[in-house]
């Protein structure tokens, strides 16, 4: 080995190179607080491993990234822990770059002759967190694409050149495919490529002119090995296992719903270390966002950069460390001010809950049989009941309408109710309760409507309030065979097994106690039935069409009550009253494990 060692070593002067490296003076001996350039390298050597690794399954493309990261989270083994422990450590560095500020600014380190590489070490904090902002948009997923969207229209405000400028960031006038590949080509190639570039000379500058010591020097000066080393290799250690922890805890990344323009996304916030800009934005409204966005921003980067000859005056220094705890207190304070105003924000909570919704939901569909179409995964959720219903019944219904109290997304409306809560439409609970006497004429059915003094209402208070028992028997039959007209998938199983039942309860239908049939039309036509035609009542065509013209004469005719022709008049188009449709009947795609729990 020791002649093959040699041979190397004669080409290539590698153990002078180790020499230097190992044996450099380390004034005062090793100390923790030297450890901080070992750990920002340490961190950007996984980055670049782990992107390396994630850019072989990556696919930069509108209709391609949000599915190769799904791929990569859920279907690679071990996607999941590489991609967090992407995620994370980029965090990480930006916390060890404050640190590591903050440790050169106390010490002085940015005096002369050491000002150049202190301006590096800037730069090196700007591409990082340029970086961070880069790889937001990467996942394609609704957090991201909004969150992006927003932070680069602030380079629209930019004077003169600002259009430009954003359009150039955006590939176009539309966010989209090039927004994404100039992002990819910015995160994985420009950037990383500059960061090494300044890495080296940092770290060459740093050895050209050694350590700051922070005097006075309690010990005396030794070498970097091994004292330093270990200090420093105990510290990597440390951090990669705090990156491992949230790892774990979270299961890697967050990867939210495909990104989708078409549905605004409440709930977009930049990652943490961007929030206290999001903050500062707040307090210039109007025309006045320059100076939140640039000129404070900017001043207070000129001042940083400025620090080398500020630390020449006689209170320099200490303006310069008061200047940066000061700074660092703002951003903290902006920071936990934009979290707490989240934290009384229902609205905000509102939007996160349907977002995690959305983000669980869409993953379930991609490992559904059918698996994702070519059109690209943001189509699941738009020809999803589950995640279309609430939301078109939240615009189109909430006002008059409740469901299970609410708006279908968990807000509560202002408005009055005007008409039936439509949980469980056309099931045998719900059927069950709108003939009671004591709620019939309630806001769960029809109170709060013009019908809560009609036939019905009349019917169900004075005579059903008087039945037998065997009346009421005959009334539950006759519920049961409504019921079953549905076809409601969540009652198949109870329809099947009560076949006669149903069909005493179509008998029952048409004789004097229930007398359904003097309104109402069944299987046969009736040209004098003055109320909604029972024939398939509830089922997926008749709810459709019910919504589509409530007014026609096999529903409500003349006495519809207030209810818009959503179809007729085009106020929702027929996949949206299909979607609709389906949610109200609650059909919609189940994994076998949620089917086997129902």
């Amino acid at each position: 080995m020791k002649p093959a060692l040699d041979w190397l070593d004669q080409r290539t002067g590698w153990k002078k190179l180790l020499h230097e490296a190992l044996f450099e003076n380390v004034p005062g001996g090793a100390r923790w607080r030297y450890v901080w350039g070992s750990t920002l390298t340490f961190c950007f050597a996984v980055q670049v491993v782990t992107g390396l690794f994630l850019w072989l399954a990556y696919s930069p493309g509108a209709q391609t990234a949000w599915e190769s990261v799904y791929f990569i989270q859920h279907e690679m083994w071990g996607g999941w822990f590489l991609r967090g422990l992407h995620h994370y450590t980029a965090q990480a560095m930006t916390v060890l770059l404050v640190l590591h500020l903050m440790q050169v600014v106390i010490d002085g380190a940015y005096k002369a002759p050491r000002e150049v590489n202190f301006w590096t070490g800037i730069l090196l904090l700007l591409l990082v967190l340029a970086l961070s902002l880069t790889g937001y948009l990467l996942p394609w997923d609704q957090k991201g694409f909004w969150a992006t969207r927003v932070a680069t229209s602030i380079a629209a405000i930019t004077p003169v050149v600002g259009p430009a400028v954003q359009k150039l960031i955006v590939g176009g006038n539309d966010y989209g495919h090039f927004t994404l590949t100039r992002f990819f080509a910015l995160h994985a190639g420009v950037i990383p490529g500059a960061i090494m570039a300044f890495i080296v000379a940092h770290i060459w500058l740093f050895r050209r002119h050694g350590l700051t010591p922070k005097e006075p020097r309690r010990n005396r000066d030794a070498a970097f090995w091994p004292g330093q080393v270990l200090c420093d290799a105990v510290a990597c250690l440390a951090v990669l296992l705090v990156v491992l922890f949230f790892v774990l805890r979270y299961h890697g990344a967050e990867l939210g719903a495909p990104a989708d323009p078409s549905e605004q996304f409440s709930a977009a916030r930049p990652e943490w270390y961007f929030l206290f800009l999001f903050q500062l934005l707040k307090y210039f409204p109007g025309g006045t966002e320059i100076w939140g966005a640039m000129v404070v921003p900017g001043v207070l980067l000129l001042v940083l950069a400025a620090m080398p000859f500020v630390g020449k005056w006689k209170l320099g220094h200490r303006f310069n460390v008061g200047f940066l705890w000061s700074m660092l207190g703002g951003v903290a304070l902006l920071t936990w001010l934009a979290v707490n105003e989240d934290r009384h924000n229902p609205d905000y909570h509102a939007a996160v809950v349907a977002a995690a919704r959305d983000a669980e939901r869409v993953v379930a569909l991609a490992q559904s049989p059918d698996g994702i179409p070519q059109t690209g995964a943001v189509t699941l959720l738009r020809n999803d009941a589950l995640t279309q219903g609430p939301r078109l019944f939240a615009k189109n219904c909430a006002s008059c309408h409740r469901y299970d109290g609410g708006d279908g997304l968990g807000g509560i409306p202002k408005g009055k109710i005007g008409a039936s809560d439509l949980k469980g439409y056309a099931s045998r609970e719900w059927l069950t309760g709108l003939f009671d006497p004591a709620q019939v004429a309630g806001p769960h059915y029809f109170g709060g409507s013009k019908h809560q003094d009609g036939k019905m209402v009349d019917f169900v208070k004075k005579d059903v309030v008087g039945f037998s028992p065997e009346q009421k028997a005959q009334l539950q039959s006759v519920i049961v065979a409504v019921s079953a007209e549905a076809g409601l998938k969540n009652q198949r199983t109870l329809d099947a097994r009560d076949a006669a039942i149903i069909d005493q309860g179509k008998k029952f239908i048409t004789n004097a106690t229930v007398s359904c049939t003097d309104c109402h039309q069944f299987h046969n036509v009736d040209k004098d039935a003055v109320a909604p035609d029972l024939t398939n009542y509830g089922s997926r065509e008749w709810l459709a069409a019910f919504i589509s013209d409530p007014g026609h004469d096999r529903f409500y005719g003349a006495s519809n009550d207030r209810m818009p022709a959503f179809g007729a008049n085009q106020r929702m188009s027929a996949q949206e009253i299909g979607l609709l449709t389906d949610w109200l009947r609650g059909d919609w795609y189940e994994p076998e494990g949620e089917k086997a729990k129902d």
